[in-house]
């Protein structure tokens, strides 16, 4: 008989989550860097998502802007790059070269024959590989003349940026793309060039480029070691499911990894097994006090795991998420989620309650504390989630009454 594995139940799993998420009152970090540190990785894709998620886990929240601008574009300690699943977060810096070696080298590949492939076929033999590099070489060379630039700037600088082919000819989707959209996105991919500082403010979608810091070039097996190593210190326990679709990799690639860093697995509520990183089986107590929280939509908590009935019930989840599978706003209470939230146009911040179980006064003051300290910080910022869900629609369009 085997020997029998440590069990991390549902309660154990939230203290976790807790504290290493930094969610709880006396687990918030001083600075940015230290909330990306812990949580490995903020998802990217929608620009205010990485505010609004330090904003949540910092002690003064008052400082999150220009905190966050300061580690992205002035000392350069976190770096927007594309990362797990050709998703866009942001990173510590001191990690780009593990993501890009243990995530991005098939993507980046895929990618450029990708394009190579669709601009031969849809320029009809006109824009060649050949071409292609030399465009390329231009391009960037005007980039680190430049510093940053919009690829506006960059076409004024290579004008065959503009070049256009068919993508599609003949089929339903048929469009015309441009060299220089289609480019940026694989060099970006491949790690040579980051996004810059937006256009307009720290909700903004558009982005100038920047030539990427540089960084070894480690072998991908032994960044995916170091990459999962972190994980599981985030995120322990998480099953292989987890870990798979999180990465990205393969179930193979997870595996190997998984062994190679001498992971712990251990026995979860529902009967499969999450593992742990080694020397982190032991048990965790919880904060000393329940806590609450107000996260953005496509929180890296929330996006945390695959499996997430310990902490989101399935009957919520039609109302918090987007016909794609991205989460919402978000009201946690005590390492579950138990509601959304809005900004409506006014700027008043409204939250709704969708699981009750257990929530007494306590727990609705401690909601409404958080929600006054989100808004004290926007001030008069307004947001609204690039991904929208149903829940959030409502409130923000006031259909709903707060803090109902």
């Amino acid at each position: 008989m085997g020997e029998r594995l440590r069990h991390i139940g549902v309660a154990e799993r939230r203290a976790r989550l807790a504290l290493r998420q930094r969610l709880a009152v006396a687990a918030r970090a001083a600075r940015p860097e230290e909330v990306a540190e812990s949580l490995v990785a903020l998802h990217g894709t929608d620009p205010a998502t990485v505010y609004l998620a330090v904003g949540a886990r910092l002690a003064d929240a008052g400082k999150t802007v220009p905190e966050v601008d300061r580690a992205l574009y002035e000392d350069r300690t976190l770096v927007r790059m594309h990362g797990m699943r050709h998703t866009v977060f942001v990173f510590p810096t001191e990690l780009a070269a593990v993501v890009h070696a243990s995530t991005g080298l098939a993507i980046a590949a895929k990618a450029r024959s990708g394009l190579i492939k669709d601009m031969t076929t849809g320029s009809g033999g006109r824009l060649t590989e050949e071409w292609l590099a030399e465009v390329e070489a231009s391009a960037l060379a005007a980039l680190a003349r430049r510093g940053q630039a919009t690829v506006n700037e960059l076409t004024r600088d290579e004008p065959r940026l503009k070049e256009q082919f068919t993508y599609g000819a003949g089929k339903s989707y048929e469009s015309p793309h441009t060299v220089s959209s289609r480019l940026m996105r694989v060099l970006g991919v491949e790690g040579r060039v980051v996004r810059g500082r937006p256009l307009g403010s720290w909700t903004s979608s558009q982005f100038r480029w920047a030539v990427a810091p540089p960084h070894p070039e480690l072998p991908p097996a032994e960044a995916q070691l170091e990459l999962l190593r972190r994980r599981l210190t985030a995120c322990g326990p998480a099953t292989e499911g987890d870990l798979k679709w999180w990465t990205g990799w393969k179930v193979t690639d997870v595996r190997r990894a998984l062994g190679a860093i001498g992971a712990v697995a251990v026995s979860l509520d529902d009967g499969g097994t999450g593992y742990v990183a080694a020397g982190d089986d032991g048990p965790v107590a919880g904060p000393s006090s329940p806590w609450a929280a107000l996260l953005p939509g496509l929180d890296p908590t929330a996006m945390g795991w695959q499996e997430r009935d310990w902490y989101l019930a399935a009957s919520l989840r039609p109302a918090l998420f987007d016909g794609s599978g991205n989460v919402g706003p978000t009201v946690w209470w005590d390492g579950r989620v138990v509601g959304g939230w809005a900004q409506r146009p006014d700027g008043e911040l409204v939250w709704r309650l969708l699981d009750e179980e257990g929530l007494g006064r306590d727990a609705r003051d401690a909601i409404a504390t958080e929600a006054a300290r989100l808004g004290a910080w926007l001030g008069p910022t307004r947001i609204t989630p690039r991904f929208r869900t149903p829940l959030e629609r409502e409130l923000s369009s006031g259909s709903l009454p707060a803090g109902a």
